[in-house]
């Protein structure tokens, strides 16, 4: 039985099948006879028009930052739905997003598995490849490395500069998770930061500090976006 929160996203491939609802009920069928008995919770639908090729799948995004912000799992009703770009099976798993198909519940873990070892192993040889270029390079009498040797990287540190870089990264990465979110909440026609507020409340979001979303608390996170976007 399925137990918890989820995000639901369902995809069709043509605007034809989006208008007439053909593909998309089929799915959310799906959805619901998986989500069928036990104690869970449907926190939002996202529903995406758009070919499964295209990387530009911004509903897909916006499901993924609200899953990530809930704590939600993300439920698609086939594998191939999501599946079929590994751009996004590998943001899911980058960002700690975990998600079920309901065709084939058994296969999120091991398809992630999967991916991730497939990348470690192309990761393990760029890196000897690396790794051997650079030895080749030095028996050619190459210089490699900064000729100020470690002296040049340190600088100088003072008081908490570690601490302070960890909270700005922690918030930056707050920040990027919700992006998908926001971008959403603009699209639908809310660009104030009073409205994005009131509506990252509404979709179940909490703040960083507290439940409540205030304006100044959005004009910081609005200010990251943009910053991070440039």
């Amino acid at each position: 039985m399925a137990e918890g929160k989820f995000v639901s996203y369902l995809r069709v491939s043509t605007d034809k099948q989006g208008r007439s609802g053909l593909g998309l009920e089929a799915q959310r069928d799906a959805v619901n006879r998986y989500l069928n008995g036990g104690r869970w919770k449907l926190v939002a639908e996202y529903v995406e028009v758009e070919s499964g090729k295209r990387n530009s799948r911004p509903q897909l995004q916006a499901a993924i930052s609200h899953a990530k912000a809930t704590g939600a799992k993300l439920v698609i009703a086939r594998l191939d739905r999501l599946a079929r770009n590994l751009h996004f099976v590998a943001s899911l798993q980058e960002r700690g997003v975990d998600f079920v198909a309901a065709d084939m519940p058994d296969a999120n873990r091991l398809t992630i598995h999967i991916i991730a070892a497939v990348a470690e192993a192309v990761g393990r040889t760029i890196s000897e490849n690396t790794k051997t270029a650079l030895a080749a390079a030095k028996a050619r009498g190459v210089k490699l490395g900064n000729p100020n040797g470690a002296r040049a990287l340190r600088g100088k540190q003072t008081g908490n500069v570690e601490a302070v870089a960890a909270l700005k990264e922690a918030a930056t990465q707050k920040a990027s998770d919700l992006r998908g979110i926001v971008d959403d909440i603009r699209r639908s026609g809310i660009t104030t930061t009073r409205g994005i507020a009131d509506a990252l409340h509404a979709r179940g979001i909490r703040a960083p500090r507290g439940d409540v979303w205030h304006p100044t608390a959005v004009s910081r996170l609005l200010t990251r976006l943009n910053a991070s976007a440039n």
